[in-house]
């Protein structure tokens, strides 16, 4: 669906979430497409799943990532996802056979299920001491935030 679609046409905050992520991104090194866009990711989620136990699983998020954030792919189509596995390393015809059963779906809702118990509603979410901080941030705030939860920086 699009964005407008999603934030039911509030234009204004659409362009400050958009132009903040391209901040946070462009901050981190990060490509950053024009994100209009979005799509639901469980089936991404379940590949990638699947990749961390074959041993792909930082190719297969990497690779998802740029799909999604540079280059706005749908990341909910079969065919997108078997083109990221293979990219990835891992062999198309097991890819395929992941995306087709659904096998992860299972495991993947357990760990929505546990998201939902501990209040995380956004991704990336960081829980540390009783603390959270969410969405994108510099290494900067994510510094900051490990320090204000305790944190000792290790020399």
């Amino acid at each position: 669906m699009s964005l407008e679609q999603l934030f039911a046409g509030s234009s204004a905050a659409i362009r400050a979430m958009v132009q903040q992520q391209r901040r946070t991104a462009d901050q981190l090194g990060l490509p950053f497409g024009n994100r209009t866009m979005t799509y639901n990711s469980r089936l991404a989620q379940e590949t990638g799943l699947w990749a961390e136990e074959h041993g792909r699983g930082k190719p297969f998020h990497k690779a998802a990532f740029l799909a999604y954030f540079k280059d706005g792919r749908n990341l909910a189509l079969p065919d997108v996802l078997l083109k990221l596995a293979t990219a990835s390393g891992l062999p198309a015809r097991d890819a395929a056979e992941i995306i087709r059963t659904r096998k992860y779906a299972e495991a993947v809702e357990n760990d929505w299920q546990k998201s939902r118990s501990l209040g995380i509603t956004a991704v990336p979410t960081i829980l540390f001491a009783g603390q959270r901080l969410t969405g994108y941030q510099s290494y900067e705030r994510f510094e900051h935030f490990l320090r204000s939860a305790g944190a000792m920086k290790i020399k």
